[in-house]
C-alpha cells in the first residue's frame, strides 16, 4: 500500500491505498467541508453547541449524517466531524481503492485485507503506544477513533489519558469516544464510563486509560508493543 497526506485547512489526513490518489483524497475533503462550512455560515452556533441539534429536512447529507449520529450519543454535531471526514473520504476511495486507511487527528478509517494494528497515543500514560488495537478485515469497514483530555486540541470535558472506540461508523466511534471521555473525571471513573458505553447501539469496544488504568469492553483485541511500535 501507498501512503500519502492530504492537507485543507484544519483538515489534516494521513491515507494508505492501493495507489497514491491525492487529488481525489482533496477533491472528497473540499467537498464534505463545503457542506459543513455553508452550514455553519447558516447556523454558526452548530460549531459550538454541545447539544444535540434538531432535525431539519433540508439539511445536506453530511449534516445529516452528523446530526442523526450525535443524537444517538447526546453530544453536540462537530463530535462527530474528525469522523464524518474520514469516513467520506475512505468510502470515496473505495471506488479507486479495494483498500483505504485513513487517518484524521486520531480517528481512523479502516478497510483492508489483512490484519492492522493500531497503536494507541494515550498521552502521559506509561501505556502509551505501549499496546496497540488489532483489526481484522472481517472487522472492517470500520470507524476506530480516540478522545483524550490530556492529548492534543479537540474538546474534551473529561480527564481521560485515551478512550478508543470501535463501531461500524466512524462518525459514531468519534462521538462515542467524546461522550464517553467526558465521564471520566478520575481513574475511578474507568469502569463507569466503559459501562455506560455498552448502552450505545452500535460500539462493538472501546478502550479507556487514565494513567496506569486500563477497562475494556466488547470486541476489542489488544496487543503488546515495544519501544519501536513492533508487536510481541
Amino acid at each position: 500500500m501507498s501512503t500519502f497526506r492530504v492537507t485543507v485547512q484544519e483538515t489534516d489526513l494521513w491515507i494508505s491505498a492501493d495507489t497514491v490518489h491525492s487529488k481525489t483524497a482533496k477533491e472528497l475533503v473540499l467537498a464534505t467541508r463545503s457542506q459543513i462550512e455553508s452550514y455553519i455560515q447558516q447556523f454558526p452556533s452548530f460549531a459550538d453547541t454541545l447539544m444535540p441539534w434538531p432535525r431539519d429536512d433540508f439539511m445536506p447529507p453530511v449534516i445529516r449524517r452528523m446530526v442523526r449520529t450525535s443524537r444517538r450519543v447526546g453530544v453536540g454535531p462537530m463530535a462527530t466531524v474528525a469522523g464524518v471526514v474520514a469516513e467520506a473520504v475512505g468510502q470515496g476511495l473505495q471506488a479507486h481503492s479495494d483498500q483505504v486507511i485513513v487517518e484524521n487527528g486520531g480517528d481512523i478509517y479502516l478497510r483492508a485485507k489483512r490484519p492492522v494494528t493500531i497503536a494507541v497515543m494515550a498521552g502521559r500514560s506509561p501505556l502509551s503506544m505501549r499496546m496497540g488495537v488489532r483489526v481484522t478485515p472481517e472487522m472492517m469497514p470500520c470507524g476506530l477513533c480516540t478522545s483524550s483530555g490530556s492529548v492534543g486540541h479537540s474538546l474534551s470535558l473529561g480527564s481521560a489519558d485515551a478512550v478508543c472506540v470501535l463501531s461500524a461508523s466512524c462518525p459514531l466511534a468519534d462521538a462515542a469516544a467524546t461522550w464517553i471521555g467526558n465521564h471520566i473525571k478520575g481513574e475511578a471513573g474507568l469502569e463507569q464510563a466503559v459501562g455506560l458505553a455498552r448502552k450505545i447501539v452500535g460500539v462493538d469496544g472501546v478502550i479507556a486509560i487514565r494513567g496506569k488504568k486500563i477497562a475494556l469492553w466488547g470486541a476489542l483485541t489488544l496487543v503488546g508493543l515495544d519501544k519501536k511500535g513492533v508487536e510481541f
